[in-house]
């Protein structure tokens, strides 16, 4: 090995590269299992799970040909309350989770047909969905203007605060033994037709049994490796604001969405309204057009927004796939895993994600729940593999 290349500690079984929510989740359930796992990332808990709303809205985020997504989706809603509960105990601190659900509402006619076309696939799917007139609408969320033709209601839609999440998931990492290099990964490290470990930017090597590359939008990115074994992600810039009302007169009691802006408001009066859906590579300049855009938008639906105090604007990087969905499961090159790609359900979908991805690591294979998801759906040149030879403990 070249002399300036600094040999790592003792091994770990499992480097984790990228420390938002999905990475930590990912290593704080594998140290659980008995892994040793070290995390890198230059400021873990930021990026996209920082600039993220938190919603959990499974039934309201559902979309026409992603019916395979919609049962993942759900199948992390379930597992939320347990996720939640077990990582408040393991932090010691509170993640802001609530079982709020979600109103999309229709601002004029053209809203309400495009509520009703969604009403017909959401039922024919089986999800639980209530359909309300303008009036019942404002019962439910009495802040909501005049003008409001009408909304869906799905009670089981959940919300967590993103960044005590990850802030949490870091914490309860630390205690179950994982080290966190505030480091970035310059290139992963290959040699006999596997993955090795990785190479810090400073020139230091981390030899792991496997690599989880978890590094969201910059999954793809990394040399070391044949080009056509890393996840074809995209990063999709989406800019929200923050805001902060009255905690004794919340602005609303649900996560409220239209069409083109949502509303998330927490518990102690702060209030999340989002997103841009852009693709302009690796920027995240936030622009006076899209807080223009955000907050009238957000205004129609809630008058009272405006008379709230803005705090934070945030532009974040959503990793894209091509298909929108997440890539999960073995690369198709040994020790090299992939648990990136969640577009905008990165948040929800985390528990689950974590779960596979350990289950994959300690047990060589991955579960069913996330065949559909397999990295090789999009391989041209390196066959995907069904499992994964990690080198760590079982």
């Amino acid at each position: 090995m070249d002399d300036l290349v600094r040999a790592s500690r003792a091994a770990p079984d499992v480097v984790v590269v990228g420390g938002g929510v999905v990475g930590l989740a990912v290593a704080w359930r594998g140290a659980l299992a008995g892994l040793a796992v070290t995390v890198v990332d230059p400021a873990p808990g930021h990026g996209a799970s920082w600039a993220a709303a938190g919603m959990l809205a499974p039934v309201t985020e559902v979309r026409y040909g992603e019916e395979a997504l919609l049962r993942l989706n759900l199948a992390a809603a379930d597992r939320w309350p347990g996720f939640a509960g077990e990582l408040e105990e393991a932090s010691g601190s509170q993640i802001g989770y609530r079982r709020c659900g979600t109103l999309t509402v229709a601002r004029d006619g053209d809203d309400l047909a495009a509520v009703e076309d969604l009403y017909r696939f959401q039922a024919e799917l089986g999800l639980e969905v209530e359909r309300l007139r303008s009036r019942e609408c404002r019962q439910v969320e009495p802040g909501l203007a005049p003008s409001v033709r009408g909304g869906l209601l799905a009670t089981g839609d959940h919300q967590v605060d993103n960044r005590a999440l990850a802030g949490s998931l870091l914490s309860a990492a630390g205690r179950a033994g994982v080290e966190v290099r505030r480091a970035r990964v310059g290139s992963l490290v290959s040699g006999g037709d596997r993955v090795r470990g990785v190479a810090l930017e400073d020139g230091e090597v981390l030899e792991a049994g496997a690599v989880v590359l978890a590094a969201g939008c910059w999954s793809g990115s990394l040399g070391g490796v044949p080009p056509e074994v890393l996840p074809p992600v995209r990063p999709v810039k989406g800019q929200l604001l923050h805001l902060r009302g009255p905690r004794e007169a919340p602005l609303c009691r649900r996560n409220v969405r239209g069409l083109d802006v949502y509303v998330v408001p927490r518990a102690d009066g702060r209030v999340v309204v989002g997103a841009t859906v852009e693709d302009r590579g690796f920027d995240t300049t936030v622009t006076a057009a899209a807080v223009y855009e955000l907050l009238r938008d957000a205004v129609e639906l809630l008058p009272d927004v405006g008379e709230l105090e803005l705090t934070e604007t945030v532009a974040g990087l959503r990793p894209g796939s091509p298909d929108n969905a997440p890539l999960l499961g073995a690369s198709g090159l040994d020790g090299l895993v992939v648990a990136t790609g969640h577009y905008r359900n990165g948040i929800l979908l985390a528990p689950v994600t974590a779960d596979a991805i350990v289950e994959l690591l300690t047990a060589g294979r991955a579960p069913e729940l996330i065949a559909p998801f397999s990295p090789g759906r999009f391989a041209t040149g390196v066959a995907a593999a069904g499992d994964v030879k990690s080198g760590g403990r079982a």
